[in-house]
């Protein structure tokens, strides 16, 4: 007769086996309340396991106990899951020990999610963990650790002090204490995860700061390169570069790193570094690709690879020497028509002693543009990649104003598809003079009703040339106020008329131009007051001077009009 009992998942209350009452009920009750207290405060999943195996054994008098859990099945597939020995407690140690789910008692425990009593243990050929002459079980007790996602491992007990065998009894029991250790491990598996998910959040804040602080300031003294990266996801496997040589040029390099994540993001920073130092020294772009592969070839491991384009220009961008890698071909428009230059050599750190042909352009007063494959893949509308026919549409489309605006105008739309890589464009040409840039024009009657459709147009505006969300809000909400007080205190109740909004970008500054038609306001009576002794209806003046680097009003002339000039600094940060 096998002596092994398969308990339900969910065992009865109460069984009258003739197995003498192992420990009185409220003595029963206590320790559980004493332990579940004791567990609930425990997030190291290794004290976890120690103090609860070690408490069953005093509470149970029993010779031996053992403690296994599953492995962690964000880890290893289903199929090939396994259990293990965490903690053992006894004359013989078994921790470290592996066992298939479904073999063994332990093993059928899980797999079953059931309880098992095997009250003779001689009497059943499958218990595989009997220790010979060293100890031997007579009987035992395993149940599963269950939570509501299903069995995480087992707890086992053998052999009781006193000689008499595990009962039914004392696996309504064991059934009862696995329930806070099971909650108490799921918890310290949670918390561990949670640790883990905030490490590696450290680790890619801290990649994305040295990302961002190898990308190029920002040149304002008519530099003839301009570009942009906007990463997928949190971290960018792209990057550019641009720097100036002591005879005049200026080298320029954009890159892709292959794959996703931390190890592409360090993969990055190297290759950007190794790119700019093998840039400096002035070599044609040909065996500056050359040198900077040698290196990636004898240090980079797993198959991962660099895309890049390099090269040079003058500073007048007339004329463009460049050499690609395994990069995007490089389009150069001209007098609305295209033309395009493939790379001639593969990606970099695949094989050493590779050679990558050069292209020498002059510009003749055209635009030459660099751009990573995330720019082709980004998808439209149907959820098919725009491709370089899109890309060209593109340029098309922003093909008015500077190189900033439309460089802008060109990512603002692609926001609007779905970025699904990483893109960068690097645009080259000529400087040009430029006149202050009129980002929006709009009219409205001077009614609180209809600054509504002002707000709506001003943040269009700011949204569609990169201006980031945090600033475009403080932004719509000090030109509402402004033009709130125009209604209120210029116009008032005695007179109507309209409110004009002008936004212009030059440069780095935004200036917001609000024209009225009102009597001519004294600009001496209007001074900020502090927030603190800022009154119900008077924060608008104190909301604008806090907002706004600049501002001023200037009465029209004939007595009667106004012009209010907010001005507004972009920083370097949010541009690039």
């Amino acid at each position: 007769m096998n002596a092994a009992h398969a308990l339900p998942s969910s065992p009865a209350s109460a069984r009258a086996d003739g197995a003498p009452a192992r420990a009185p009920a409220a003595e029963a009750l206590a320790f559980l309340a004493e332990l579940s207290q004791a567990l609930a405060v425990s997030l190291d999943l290794r004290r976890t396991v120690t103090e609860s195996v070690h408490r069953v054994v005093d509470f149970t008098q029993v010779e031996a106990a053992a403690l296994f859990l599953l492995d962690d099945p964000a880890d290893v597939p289903a199929a090939e899951r396994m259990l293990e020995c965490k903690l053992c407690i006894g004359p013989v140690d078994l921790a470290g020990t592996r066992l298939a789910v479904g073999h063994g008692v332990a093993g059928r425990s899980v797999a079953d999610n059931a309880t098992r009593v095997v009250s003779d243990v001689a009497a059943d050929a499958s218990i595989w963990h009997a220790a010979g002459d060293r100890f031997i079980a007579h009987s035992l007790v395993c149940v599963p650790l269950r939570t509501a996602a299903g069995p995480i491992g087992a707890l086992e007990i053998v052999n009781r002090r006193d000689g008499e065998p595990l009962s039914m009894l004392d696996a309504e029991l064991l059934d009862a204490i696995a329930v806070p250790i099971a909650l108490a491990i799921s918890n310290a598996r949670q918390a561990q995860a949670l640790l883990e998910q905030q490490r590696l959040k450290r680790e890619f804040d801290l990649a994305r700061r040295l990302q961002k602080s190898l990308l190029p300031k920002r040149r304002r003294d008519a530099f003839p390169i301009v570009g942009l990266n906007r990463p997928a996801h949190e971290i960018s496997g792209d990057f550019y570069d641009y720097f100036e040589l002591p005879d005049g040029r200026i080298g320029f390099v954009v890159g892709d790193v292959s794959g996703k994540g931390l190890d592409a993001a360090l993969l990055m920073v190297r290759a950007a570094s190794l790119l700019r130092w093998a840039g400096k020294d002035g070599l044609a772009p040909s065996a500056w690709l050359a040198r900077a592969n040698d290196e990636l070839c004898e240090t980079t491991q797993d198959g991962r690879f660099v895309c890049a384009l390099v090269g040079y220009c003058d500073r007048a961008a007339r004329h463009v020497r460049f050499a690609g890698a395994g990069f995007p071909p490089v389009l150069l428009r001209r007098a609305a028509a295209f033309s395009d230059y493939p790379s001639e050599g593969p990606p970099l750190g695949i094989l050493r002693g590779v050679t990558f042909g050069e292209h020498a352009i002059e510009l003749d007063g055209g635009t030459l543009f660099a751009f990573s494959d995330g720019a082709t893949d980004v998808r439209d509308t149907s959820g098919r990649p725009i491709g370089h026919a899109g890309v060209r549409a593109l340029i098309e489309r922003h093909a008015a104003g500077s190189a900033e605006t439309r460089l802008r105008s060109l990512f603002s739309e692609l926001r609007r598809l779905r970025l699904v890589d990483d893109t960068t464009v690097l645009m080259i040409e000529a400087p040009r003079a430029e006149a202050p840039e009129v980002l929006l024009e709009h009219r409205v009657h001077a009614a609180a009703e209809e600054l509504r459709h002002l707000r709506a147009a001003l943040r269009g505006a700011l949204e569609a040339n990169g201006v980031e969300a945090g600033l475009r809000q403080r932004l719509v909400l000090a030109v509402d106020e402004a033009c709130t007080n125009i209604i209120r205190h210029a116009y008032g109740t005695q007179c109507s008329g309209d409110i004009a909004l002008r936004v212009l970008r030059e440069g780095a500054w935004l200036s917001f131009e609000l024209t009225d038609a009102a009597p001519c306001v004294d600009p001496d009576t209007i001074k900020p007051q502090p927030f603190d002794d800022c009154r119900c209806g008077g924060l608008g003046v104190a909301l604008i001077d806090h907002v706004m680097d600049e501002w001023r009003i200037e009465p029209m002339r004939e007595g009667r009009g106004n012009r209010l000039i907010l001005r507004k600094r972009l920083e370097e940060a949010s541009q690039t």
